[in-house]
């Protein structure tokens, strides 16, 4: 696989419509305004992803289901988190817990997180998906790899995270060429530790690299022992102001 190094001085699109994919606040009781912050007219949502614990839970949670159902009214799609443990957990499993999203929470879609990124896993992936488009009638499959997985995997899914990670990694990052072959609505960028003062810098990363849904935040991982997306960043407010009034997807 070939890549080309791209920086934020690269010659960008102008014409990309950025949006975000959110993916995961903490449970509605612990991020309340996190998720308020999620209806406000003209916050431009590609869509959100619901992790009600590593999961659907156990059980329905009426929290979540306010809280989801607040978003599909307003029209923005709600997607199910699916942890694919890198292909290591059984499909029967992930179908289990697909359909309890669907039960209790009718969900959209689904983000399949810790996706992975071998040729030799697709065949499964594919076959995981084409079963989950089956319980959906068709919606939004989203695969979490997190960086740039073997070129067959983008026929597959509606959408590939093809970067997940620190700023002062992507600040350098490269871009897979075979990635050109296919539009930036397909691409999507989860970034953590990004300070505010380059907000531009990153938004340029973004369009030059070809990802037109993305999410930064300011918070860290705490060397792995946090969760960067369960909060708000500080800037919110400021980076919805930056992409525009859109109208959520």
């Amino acid at each position: 696989m070939s890549y080309l190094t791209r920086t934020a001085t690269g010659a960008a699109g102008t014409d990309l419509r950025i949006g975000f994919g959110v993916p995961g606040y903490a449970h509605p009781l612990v991020a309340p305004a996190e998720w308020g912050a999620l209806t406000r007219r003209g916050t431009p949502l590609h869509w959100v992803v619901l992790n009600v614990a590593g999961g659907p839970g156990d059980r329905p949670d009426p929290h979540c289901l306010e809280a989801a159902g607040r978003l599909r009214n307003a029209g923005t799609r709600v997607l199910g988190h699916l942890d694919v443990t890198y292909g290591a957990r059984p499909s029967g499993e992930l179908l289990s817990d697909a359909r309890r999203y669907l039960d209790w929470y009718r969900v959209d879609g689904f983000l399949l997180d810790r996706c992975p990124t071998e040729r030799t896993a697709l065949p499964e992936v594919r076959r995981t998906v084409a079963t989950l488009r089956g319980l959906l009638g068709g919606g939004h499959v989203v695969l979490g790899h997190g960086t740039h997985p073997y070129p067959g995997y983008a026929e597959t899914a509606d959408q590939l995270v093809t970067f997940s990670g620190p700023w002062s990694d992507y600040r350098w990052s490269q871009v897979a060429e075979w990635t050109a072959e296919y539009p930036p609505e397909r691409f999507c960028h989860f970034v953590h530790g990004m300070p505010r003062g380059h907000l531009d810098e990153a938004l340029r990363i973004a369009r030059w690299q070809g990802a037109s849904t993305i999410y930064f935040t300011d918070r860290t991982d705490r060397g792995g022992t946090a969760d960067p997306w369960e909060s708000l960043p500080g800037y919110w407010d400021e980076i919805v102001s930056r992409i525009g009034t859109g109208v959520s997807e």
